[in-house]
């Protein structure tokens, strides 16, 4: 068994709405959660820090980066019906990149095996020029470029469960292979983009990967697509560190998507990235939170990650397995996935 590191500071509950589903009372429950079960005295606390502007400017411009600060600064204001600032989203937003640098110096440095970030406001969705989607800075994106930039590796593959596609994401890395970046998401559905022809350009066609699968998926789609797309990609891949965008709003209790994956799902998805992680770049793992909204649900899949991380069975959660229903036919996606990849024949 690895070490296994979390980071969470209390500014994460400082950016809040009222009434907003992206609130503080989802890491609050993921903490009372992981109190209550005992996890906390086998995990290792990674003291979060402040990203700098330097690590910010990395994936967003320069104006993004000042306009959101100067919103905070001036009360706070609505990016979109959706993305909010208020006077402390500018701080708990640097420190959520922050937490998640202070991850992967422990990892890359060893002191950790694997880590799960628990920070917000999210960040998947942030693009190069504009915060969206409840996201503000994207904080995966930042990690991967400054392991890329400043740690000396060369090739990092991102992982993105959650039920949204991470649109921002693709955005940085569309035209950089030194990234392969695998979204699996509810289509067509919120932001609208992650078809399975979107595939990267340039010298980086082909390390976007998009599985676009239809409502209803169960468990048993969402981790064949796993199988079929993310192993075969991720080893012919061979990427020196993993990180995954981790959201729980797939989970068939979610209030905002249609999605019917189980808390055993997540269990069962984060053991293969672990896996695969120890088979291919030394077990270095680094999750970080995205969505999840109905507060038991990702409380329990957030724990059973840390499971998975821990070697550790899976622990029966309240809500159990959910809609015994049939699922729908994910074969003409997958089949049009692995075409686009070459990644037929591979296993």
């Amino acid at each position: 068994m690895g070490r296994v590191g979390y980071v969470y500071d209390p500014l994460y509950l400082e950016h809040r709405a009222p009434g907003h589903p992206e609130c503080p009372e989802r890491l609050q429950a993921i903490m009372a959660h992981l109190e209550e079960q005992g996890l906390l005295t086998d995990l290792i606390p990674i003291p979060a820090r402040d990203a700098s502007a330097a690590h910010l400017e990395l994936a967003h411009s320069w104006e993004m980066v000042a306009e959101i600060r100067a919103k905070a600064d001036s009360g706070g204001d609505w990016l979109d019906p959706d993305t909010y600032i208020t006077p402390s989203s500018y701080a708990a937003a640097v420190r959520a990149v922050g937490g998640c640098l202070a991850a992967l110096e422990a990892i890359l440095d060893g002191d950790v095996e694997s880590a799960f970030c628990l920070v917000r406001p999210p960040g998947h969705h942030a693009t190069p020029t504009k915060a969206m989607g409840f996201c503000l800075f994207n904080n995966v994106a930042i990690a991967a470029k400054v392991a890329l930039e400043e740690k000396g590796l060369s090739r990092v593959a991102i992982v993105d469960f959650d039920v949204h596609h991470g649109n921002g994401t693709q955005d940085i890395f569309y035209a950089d292979p030194r990234v392969l970046y695998l979204s699996t998401h509810q289509y067509p559905f919120y932001p609208g983009t992650g078809y399975w022809a979107e595939t990267g350009e340039g010298d980086a066609r082909g390390t976007t990967i998009n599985v676009p699968l239809p409502r209803g998926c169960r468990t048993h789609e969402f981790l064949r697509a796993y199988r079929e797309v993310c192993v075969p990609a991720l080893r012919r891949y061979r990427p020196e560190l993993l990180l995954v965008s981790a959201g729980f709003d797939a989970h068939f209790a979610d209030p905002l998507a249609q999605m019917l994956i189980s808390t055993r799902g997540y269990y069962e998805l984060a053991c293969l990235l672990r896996d695969l992680a120890r088979e291919l770049c030394d077990g270095r793992l680094l999750f970080a939170l995205e969505g999840g909204y109905d507060l038991t649900a990702l409380a329990w899949s957030v724990r059973a990650c840390f499971d998975a991380l821990l070697d550790r069975p899976f622990t029966p959660d309240p809500l159990g397995d959910g809609p015994q229903v049939p699922g729908p036919d994910i074969s003409v996606v997958l089949s049009a996935v692995k075409r686009a990849h070459n990644l037929d024949g591979l296993g």
